[in-house]
């Protein structure tokens, strides 16, 4: 009887991975830092918005004998483009956000005086840049990013120049205002007053996100409040601005004119109930009846073919949006902290804006639902701001 000799099997590492664990391994990677609920909230909302934007437009361009899907296609096109942005704008480091803080300030700046010379009017502001093609640009949005990330740098490296960490100084305080001014300024001058009110929230955060002391927000807030009562009662907003603010104080008033777009989401938003018409079977949305309703009014939209569930669900994406970015907002550094909170009170305050113009609670402004809406501009805007919010996570994940 003959013995078989063979080898023994070699002792395994007990340091090496299993062979089941690897398989996972380069997606953890990838996605180490990330904060992964705030991705998919922003695509969640993306795509929910391709889906309205496709009802919104569908009929209308049926019946102007033209491709159905064409917005949804660019709408899409246009998520793309924010993705990309996205991952780029989370690679940046603490350096390089300090480079491009004043960068990105100073771009927009130059984008809003470029509206003066080469913009054309679009629904009574001044505010777009035509390209050709079917292309627009809206600087005023792209300036909101600038003016978070140049107001964080400022506050950053002036309390790093003094060696503090407590509240800004008096003089970092009065250097952030004219910062602020001068952007709220030329949008005031297009006149964009629902970017000018995002603006100033976006600035409201980046304070409060400081740490400036409350008697100088409290100080600024009653000071924008006095000086929006003047502005109305001394007849300085444009024509059009006054008979949105007439129409939302007097629903009744002008019911053809300018009271027409509200008084028919407010007929949209009624037809869908609970659970709405389905989708394409709105008859608000499909008659077109809606103006601008792939814009300003996509919510009507979510109301009558989705009901009050589907606006719910947008209401509660919203939620999980800005609490992530909260979230990296408290475990961020000072930088960090800054920018966050800017860039959260700017998705909150501009969605709240065009949410409750749809339901009546607020005068119309014009302000695109962040990632519904259709829009290249907003759209590659608010992909470059989740994109730092994930780069502040990043950095806050790694210096832990």
């Amino acid at each position: 009887m003959s013995t078989v000799l063979t080898r023994p099997p070699a002792a395994r590492d007990p340091r090496a991975p299993v062979e089941t664990a690897s398989l996972s391994l380069p997606l953890r990677r990838r996605t180490r830092g990330y904060d992964l609920p705030l991705v998919w909230s922003a695509l969640a909302l993306g795509l929910i918005g391709a889906v309205l934007v496709w009802a919104a437009t569908r009929g209308i361009q049926l019946r102007a004998g033209a491709d159905p899907q064409a917005y949804l296609y660019r709408h899409l096109f246009n998520l793309t483009v924010a993705g990309v942005l996205m991952v780029a704008a989370s690679r940046v480091n603490a350096r390089l956000l300090r480079l491009l803080g004043p960068a990105m300030y100073v771009a927009s700046l130059l984008g809003l005086l470029a509206v003066f010379a080469v913009g054309s009017t679009i629904n009574g502001a001044h505010a777009w840049i035509v390209l050709g093609a079917g292309f627009q640009v809206q600087p005023s949005e792209f300036a909101k990013l600038g003016l978070v990330v140049g107001l964080a740098v400022l506050f950053t490296e002036r309390a790093a120049r003094r060696g503090e960490d407590g509240a800004p100084a008096g003089s970092d305080v009065l250097l952030a205002l004219v910062v602020i001014a001068v952007p709220m300024g030329m949008v005031v001058l297009e006149p964009d007053l629902g970017s000018t009110i995002v603006l100033g929230a976006a600035a409201l955060g980046v304070l409060v996100g400081a740490g400036v002391r409350a008697r100088w927000t409290v100080g600024l807030i009653a000071l924008t409040a006095a000086v929006s009562v003047v502005a109305v009662k001394a007849g300085l907003l444009a024509p059009y601005q006054l008979a949105r603010f007439t129409s939302f104080l007097h629903p009744n008033h002008d019911p053809l004119g300018a009271a027409y777009n509200i008084n028919q989401a407010h007929i949209a938003l009624a037809n869908g109930g609970w659970f709405g018409t389905g989708l394409f079977a709105g008859p608000q949305t499909n008659g077109g009846y809606v103006p601008e309703q792939q814009t300003d009014f996509v919510f009507s939209v979510a109301g009558e073919e989705f009901g009050l569930l589907g606006c719910t669900v947008i209401i509660a994406l919203f939620a999980v949006l800005c609490w992530r970015g909260l979230v990296i907002a408290r475990m961020a550094n000072r930088a960090g902290r800054i920018v966050a909170v800017g860039i959260v009170c700017w998705f909150a305050l501009q969605a709240f804006q065009n949410i409750g113009m749809n339901l009546g609670l607020t005068p119309v402004t014009g302000l695109p639902l962040p990632f519904v809406s259709y829009g290249g501009s907003s759209m590659f805007a608010q992909g470059l701001a989740i994109g730092l919010l994930q780069a502040v996570r990043r950095l806050s994940v790694a210096s832990a």
